[in-house]
């Protein structure tokens, strides 16, 4: 069974964001990692090259693959913001779809200022209440 590419690193969040080229999208990932650190009472951890994450959970599926992911999390990509694990509660597609487009439980965001900062807040930290309450974490 092939090895979860995306685990915790050992690389510095602070050095990740510092090099997204973008400014609009570096700013947006500072203005993420106090949202998501506040929603979830954890510092960030780089997981994988790419993605910030908090707080973590483990997954076992039938076929026998398991391993860890980040509860939330977020990746600046070139075109937009991915925001992971965002959902798994009722309302979450209503929400999401009011803030960017979505796919399962993830939300991409073009630009941070152009969403209703109340709505991500609450998509946040609702998010994070479903993934503990599925996960036990």
């Amino acid at each position: 069974m092939a090895e979860n590419k995306t685990k915790v690193t050992k690389l510095s969040v602070t050095a990740f964001i510092a090099a997204v080229a973008d400014p609009t999208r570096r700013a947006d990932a500072r203005a993420l990692v106090k949202l998501m650190k506040s929603a979830t009472g954890e510092k960030p951890k780089m997981w994988g090259p790419s993605i910030v994450g908090f707080g973590s959970y483990h997954y076992k599926y039938e076929s026998g693959r398991e391993g860890d992911m980040p509860l939330i999390g977020f990746s600046p990509r070139k075109t937009a913001t991915a925001l992971y694990n965002m959902g798994g509660f009722a309302g979450s597609e209503t929400l999401r779809a009011k803030l960017g487009s979505a796919e399962k439980g993830c939300l991409y965001i073009k630009k941070l200022a152009e969403v209703d900062q109340k709505a991500l807040e609450t998509l946040v930290a609702k998010s994070v209440g479903a993934m503990r309450k599925k996960h036990g974490s």
